[in-house]
C-alpha cells in the first residue's frame, strides 16, 4: 500500500522538474533568438561591444540547450509512461507535439555543434544552416504551447509566454525588413564614416554627395555578414576573397550603411565623395 502510494508522488515531482526546465528552457530560447538577432546585425553593438554580444549569445543558447535537454531526460525518470532513449530521441514516434519537440531540440544541438566547425565549412553554407535556428525556435514554440494545452497550464503560461514570445518575433520580423527602410523608419542609424575623406576629384565641389565603399583587408575576417546584409553589393567567393561594389548608387545606399553597421571587425568604412 505504501509504495502504491509513493509512486503517484514519484511522478508528480518529476512532472514538476520537466514543467520547469520546459519553462526555462522557452524564456532563455527566446531571449537567445534576440540576443542572436542583435548580434547579427549589431543594433546595440555600440553599447557593449561586439564580442560582448557574442558571447552573451553563445551562453543563454547553452543554457537553453541544458534546460530542453533537462526536459527531455526528465521524461525518462516518468514511472507511469515507461518511456525509453528511443521514445525521447526519435521524432514521429509519439504524439505531434512531442516530434516538434524533438525535431527542434535536435536541430538546436545540430546547430550548436555547427558554430565549432565554422572555420571548416563555408561560411554561406554554414550560414544557411545555422538560420534553420528560426525554423527550430517555430517547433519549440508550438510543441510548448500545444504541451501547455494538453496540460491544462495554458492560463498558467500565457501571460509569461506571450510577453516573451513578443520581442522575439518582432526582432525576427525586423531582421527580415531591408535596411533601407528600417534607416527611414530610423529604427537604424548612420553607419561608421571614414575619418578621413575621399578628395574630391578636381573642378568638383557641392552638389549632390555619393558614397564610395572601402574594405580594410588587414581587419576584414572574411565572415560574410556585409553580404547577408546586402547581398548587391557584396560577395564572399568560394576561394575566400571579398568581392564588393566600390560606387554603390543611391538606392543601394542603405545597404552599403547596414553592411557597414553590422561588420563585426569595423572593416567597411564608407566615404562621401562629391558627384559631377
Amino acid at each position: 500500500m505504501t509504495l502504491e502510494l509513493a509512486l503517484p508522488g514519484h511522478d508528480v515531482g518529476v512532472r514538476e522538474v520537466a514543467a520547469l526546465s520546459a519553462r526555462a528552457a522557452y524564456v532563455l530560447m527566446c531571449l537567445t533568438l534576440c540576443w542572436g538577432i542583435f548580434t547579427a546585425t549589431g543594433w546595440i553593438k555600440r553599447l557593449t561591444g561586439y564580442q560582448a554580444i557574442r558571447s552573451g549569445h553563445m551562453i543563454l543558447a547553452s543554457f537553453t540547450l541544458a534546460a530542453g535537454t533537462t526536459h527531455a531526460i526528465v521524461f525518462l525518470l516518468l514511472r507511469e509512461q515507461g518511456l525509453d532513449l528511443t521514445g525521447i530521441a526519435v521524432p514521429f514516434s509519439g504524439l505531434f507535439r512531442h516530434t516538434l519537440g524533438i525535431l527542434g531540440l535536435e536541430l538546436m544541438m545540430a546547430i550548436a555543434i555547427a558554430v565549432g566547425l565554422k572555420r571548416f565549412v563555408n561560411y554561406r553554407r554554414w550560414l544557411r544552416f545555422h538560420q534553420l535556428a528560426y525554423i527550430a525556435v517555430a517547433m519549440l514554440v508550438l510543441h510548448s504551447w500545444f504541451g501547455a494545452i494538453a496540460n491544462g497550464h495554458l492560463s498558467t503560461l500565457w501571460l509569461g509566454g506571450f510577453t516573451v514570445l513578443v520581442p522575439a518575433v518582432t526582432l525576427t520580423v525586423l531582421r527580415c525588413v531591408p535596411p533601407r527602410v528600417l534607416i527611414r523608419a530610423g529604427l537604424l542609424g548612420a553607419a561608421p564614416v571614414a575619418a578621413s575623406p575621399v578628395q574630391e576629384p578636381s573642378g568638383v565641389s557641392g552638389g549632390a554627395r555619393q558614397v564610395r565603399v572601402a574594405v580594410d583587408n588587414q581587419r576584414c575576417k572574411r565572415y560574410g555578414i556585409c553580404q547577408m546584409e546586402s547581398p548587391e553589393l557584396f560577395t564572399l567567393l568560394e576561394d575566400g576573397r571579398l568581392r564588393y561594389v566600390r560606387d554603390p548608387d543611391d538606392d543601394s545606399r542603405a545597404g552599403a550603411q547596414a553592411a557597414a553597421r553590422a561588420c563585426p571587425m569595423r572593416a567597411i568604412q564608407l566615404q562621401e565623395v562629391g558627384s559631377k
